[in-house]
């Protein structure tokens, strides 16, 4: 685990871990995802789940690619406005470049009710061990995260293990997150909350 600098900010811890995953080499990168796909395949969290939330690795994101040939209904995100809206996607489907070259799912696509989901894959720059999470600055999680219907929702950060600090600056709009899955392991932070709130 690495030691933020106390004084960085966001936007210069999220600068520093970009450009730490950027030089990652192409075969780091592959193994590292590969190694991270098998801790989240042999969990129980992932054999449990039915339908699972994940993205498509943008900018040398953990490549979590291996897992979609396993047998789920997948979502992946499209950015509508200001928030994400959920499609089902399975190998093979079309995909299109959206608003930030992130490969989405095409529009007509089926949805995705948030009822359905059993667990949250989701990118990050980098997280700390509380479970907090440094993202791109755009908010989509952060929104999605703190709606009612979302809250209660398995959600895991899938990073590389040098994006994992010890703390990160937290505002008030921040949520931890369930866990954090690495190469290193899966690590859980708090249990997901028994009390339904569908």
């Amino acid at each position: 685990m690495n030691a933020p600098e106390p004084s960085l900010t966001k936007t210069e811890l999220r600068k520093s871990l970009l450009n730490t995953r950027k030089s990652l080499s192409a075969q780091e990168w592959r193994e590292k995802s590969e190694i991270l796909c098998n801790h989240l395949q042999n969990s129980p969290l992932f054999a449990q789940a039915k339908t699972i939330l994940a993205y498509f690795s943008f900018r040398q994101e953990p490549d979590l690619s291996p897992l979609f040939a396993t047998p789920r209904k997948w979502g992946f995100p499209r950015c509508v406005g200001k928030e994400l809206s959920w499609h089902i996607w399975q190998p093979g489907d079309a995909l299109h470049s959206g608003a930030y070259g992130i490969l989405e799912p095409l529009p007509d696509a089926p949805k995705i009710d948030c009822s359905e989901v059993d667990l949250i894959l989701v990118p990050a720059v980098g997280c700390d061990v509380r479970g907090y999470r440094l993202g791109y600055g755009g908010g989509y999680y952060d929104r999605m995260l703190t709606l009612p219907e979302w809250r209660a929702k398995m959600a895991i950060a899938t990073i590389f293990e040098f994006a994992l600090l010890a703390q990160l600056p937290v505002d008030s709009w921040d949520k931890a997150l369930h866990g954090i899955c690495t190469e290193s392991g899966l690590k859980m932070i708090q249990q997901k909350s028994q009390r339904s709130i569908e």
